[in-house]
């Protein structure tokens, strides 16, 4: 049987461009390629945990525009239960503007639209599957009142909750005692502790000091060199998987989502973070945000071929 998981958050269309390297400010870069693409971190996170192997619900909220209605047939065919994605007459679906230069980095400005009116009234509908779930997993690009109480709600249940820090925000301190994982990227580690995130030394300096905030777990997601895992018992860097990059647009997410059903599957949680560093190496090497999610079978033969 899957696992069940919980996913609230966002839901966007991405509008990338692939161009030689990132603009400057007041810089014009020519000869990109463009497409469009179903996104938002809820969105990409609930595909992913969906593909890796996870019964996944959806939280959220769209427009009733044409990004809406094709981001919800696109969560449709990953058999996500999509009866919690309201729509919103009011406002228009999420959009994100991505560019992505040769080496698969990228820059990216959300318009959050429908995300920005998700609220504790649309969980209520939906206490139900949070009872029923494994796992809770959670991002910052839906409104924070409605992070803290669906982190209230799942704490009432016993309710072990992942959350995605990003975009990065000051959270509550009691807020964070509640949290069971939280998994920040450099960046977004930086942003919440003041610590540079450099190397593996100041990477364990930051995760500490989320430790010591109250956070169970910490897991701060360093890119190509891995993920630096610290638990109560231990600090361990788990290595990533030399690949070659050629869109890194989602790669958190992706992580995010296989972590979610790795754990909710009784996994140790550094076979977790293996299983999810697999998942995110597979998902850099194609373009797009969901369309980049691997399946449970691919994650499974390329953790084995990768030893």
């Amino acid at each position: 049987m899957k696992p069940k998981i919980v996913v609230i958050g966002s839901i966007n269309m991405d509008m990338v461009v692939r161009a030689p390297h990132i603009p400057k400010p007041g810089e014009t870069v020519l000869g990109g390629t463009f497409l469009t693409s179903p996104g938002g971190k809820g969105a990409n996170q609930a595909v992913a945990a969906a593909r890796a192997g996870g019964d996944v619900t959806l939280i959220a909220r769209v427009g009733t525009d044409t990004f809406g209605i094709q981001s919800i047939e696109n969560l449709k065919k990953d058999s996500i239960n999509i009866d919690f994605i309201y729509k919103d007459p009011e406002v228009h679906t999420g959009v994100a503007l991505i560019v992505v230069d040769d080496k698969g980095e990228n820059s990216i400005t959300v318009a959050s639209g429908a995300n920005n009116k998700l609220s504790v009234k649309d969980i209520r509908p939906a206490e139900e599957k949070i009872k029923e779930a494994a796992i809770i997993l959670l991002q910052l690009e839906i409104p924070l009142q409605m992070v803290t109480d669906v982190i209230e709600i799942s704490a009432l249940y016993k309710k072990p909750v992942i959350l995605n820090p990003a975009p990065a925000q000051k959270l509550n301190p009691e807020l964070l005692k509640k949290i069971s994982i939280m998994t920040p990227n450099e960046t977004e580690a930086e942003a919440m502790t003041g610590i540079a995130i450099k190397d593996v030394i100041s990477a364990k300096e930051g995760a500490g000091k989320l430790k010591e905030s109250g956070v169970g777990n910490v897991i701060i997601t360093m890119g190509r060199e891995g993920a630096l895992l610290m638990t109560e018992d231990s600090t361990v860097l788990i290595a990533s998987y030399p690949v070659q990059a050629v869109d890194t647009t989602a790669a958190g997410d992706v992580f995010n989502g296989a972590l979610a059903v790795a754990l909710a599957k009784n996994y140790d949680i550094s076979d977790a973070v293996r299983f999810a560093n697999g998942a995110a190496a597979l998902s850099v090497q194609k373009e797009g945000a969901q369309s980049s999610a691997p399946t449970l079978k691919e994650i499974k033969r390329f953790l084995k071929s990768a030893g």
